[in-house]
């Protein structure tokens, strides 16, 4: 088995490169089914062995799913080759062979906050996703998500977002309705050719604006499997325009008091970043004004089981304005969350 474990990350590194194909079993509650190669440097393995080392690894597993639910699968010709065909419990799994089946996710805790339905035509969906959850499922979050939940809400299981939100980070996003329509749209995303403006509130920092734009700049980078994103030597490869910085008014600043306790006086500020690392406002933030209110990793790291869901970090994708490419049209679309509040 540790053979085998060093092979399959070697494997998922490989399978990452490889072009995508269609899938064999359909999406089911929102979720796609999981596809695993066998490494080509690996012995073949019965495919019921195979399935349950894959389940017995995963980080974050559900309980049931134990010898029954994966003798289940196979009774229901739920475990199949990427041609669709059923693979039987002692059917011998060969090196480089796909296999396809669905995974049990483990319970989440509900997020407790209302996606908003911003627009709606024949192509595309845009919301307003709110704090705490995922764009798309990942780790320990998979039905908490907004692409799972918007799935089984429209019953549109073509449904793919076009660009990504951190979780942690609510606002306007995009979901392309027509898988034939996905290039074009996660292309414009890819290529940065969308713009935006977020709000995030933070303590106020006087004068950041006194000699005009402010652009900030840095490198910034992440490693896999590190929580946080740092701020290293080398090009430039993170910018952001400082917009505007307002002070809260007193109501508002009355309303972050009672979720985070007693604060300095709070503002909003306006940013227009130019490029989309990781992390990169709340950094920018970080280094160049003051962190932003709520945020668990910057400047200091945060267990994530603190999580209680009432104390959100204060980061709003607010606009977000691209050329449609199916339209040719200019389009803007605003989020109407407000930045002190969920």
């Amino acid at each position: 088995m540790i053979g085998l474990m060093i092979a399959l990350k070697s494997m998922s590194n490989r399978v990452v490169q490889k072009p995508k194909m269609k899938a064999p079993l359909p999406i089911r509650d929102g979720l796609n089914p999981s596809r695993v190669r066998l490494p080509l440097d690996a012995a073949p393995i019965r495919a019921i062995d195979f399935v349950e080392y894959l389940i017995s690894t995963q980080r974050h597993r559900n309980p049931a799913d134990n010898a029954e639910a994966l003798q289940a699968r196979f009774d229901a010709n739920l475990v199949v080759n990427h041609y669709g065909e059923p693979y039987a419990p002692d059917t011998m799994v060969q090196p480089d062979d796909d296999i396809w089946f669905y995974r049990i996710p483990a319970a989440e805790r509900p997020i407790p906050y209302k996606i908003h339905v911003i627009h709606e035509d024949d192509d595309i969906l845009v919301i307003d996703k709110p704090p705490y959850l995922a764009t798309m499922p990942r780790g320990r979050h998979i039905t908490e998500t907004a692409l799972v939940k918007m799935r089984v809400l429209t019953g549109n299981n073509d449904l793919t977002p076009a660009h990504r939100l951190d979780r942690l980070t609510s606002g306007v996003l995009v979901m392309v309705k027509k898988p034939e329509l996905r290039g074009a749209y996660q292309t414009l995303f890819a290529r940065r050719e969308a713009s935006k403006t977020d709000e995030a509130i933070a303590e106020l920092v006087p004068g950041l604006l006194d000699d005009g734009p402010a652009i900030w700049e840095s490198r910034i980078e992440k490693e896999r499997g590190i929580v946080q994103a740092f701020v290293v030597e080398g090009p430039v490869n993170a910018r952001t325009e400082l917009v505007s910085v307002t002070p809260v008014d007193d109501a508002e600043q009355s309303i972050l008091e009672e979720m985070h306790g007693p604060l300095p006086r709070q503002a909003r500020y306006v940013l227009a970043p130019s490029t989309g690392k990781t992390h990169q406002l709340r950094i920018h933030m970080r280094d160049f004004a003051a962190p932003i209110l709520g945020d668990p990793l910057y400047p200091i790291l945060r267990a994530v089981d603190d999580e209680d869901y009432t104390t959100p970090m204060h980061l709003i994708a607010r606009t977000l304005t691209f050329v449609d490419p199916q339209t040719n049209e200019e389009r803007t679309f605003v989020s109407n969350r407000p930045t002190g509040s969920l």
